[in-house]
């Protein structure tokens, strides 16, 4: 037989249980996002440092190229075995995916002569990061989305000079997107 007044406690006992339980579907909803957020800003620094990586090889190989007239790698495999030297000159230990696709689907900056002066992500996503770039990488700052954040090394930089501006630049010389170009400037491919 049932105590009288029961029922009562039992309901209100219900309704806190459906509180409790609403409660950690939405703190756990929110964890969700902190946590892809967390993740989306790795990837992100991931992506600046392979990037940069891509930027380093190819400028050393424009650098090191033997003679006088300089060329950009014709390939990415080119970075991790030089085949312009009769001793092995490696400028990447290996190729890197692209982190934000998780893939090796890189999409390559031709320079004008036909090789690779540099390589960007073909994600549309929006990027976290806005602003606060290293130096190289100042040119970032606003883009709207990955496939903005072009990894470009030009001669002046091969050269250990600054990236910015490239007003002086001999004819031909490829630069980065947005800065005037006396001949070429760099095409997406």
């Amino acid at each position: 037989m049932a105590r009288p007044g029961s029922a009562a406690h039992g309901g209100f006992t219900y309704l806190g249980l459906l509180f409790v339980v609403a409660a950690m579907g939405a703190s756990l909803a929110l964890v969700g996002v902190v946590w892809h957020t967390v993740q989306k800003r790795e990837k992100e620094r991931e992506l600046l440092f392979v990037g940069n990586q891509y930027r380093q090889a190819i400028g050393q190989y424009f650098s090191r190229t033997p003679g006088t007239t300089r060329h950009y790698p014709r390939r990415l495999q080119d970075l991790l075995q030089d085949p312009r030297h009769l001793t092995t000159q490696r400028y990447l230990r290996k190729l890197y995916p692209d982190p934000i696709t998780g893939r090796m689907d890189w999409e390559l900056v031709k320079a004008a002569d036909g090789g690779i002066m540099g390589v960007y992500s073909p994600s549309e996503d929006e990027p976290l990061k806005g602003a606060n770039f290293s130096a190289a990488d100042q040119d970032f700052e606003g883009k709207k989305s990955y496939a903005e954040w072009w990894f470009v090394s030009t001669p002046k930089q091969a050269a250990g000079q600054p990236a910015a501006g490239n007003p002086a630049a001999p004819p031909g010389t490829p630069v980065l997107p947005g800065v005037p170009a006396p001949d070429a400037s760099p095409q997406p491919q």
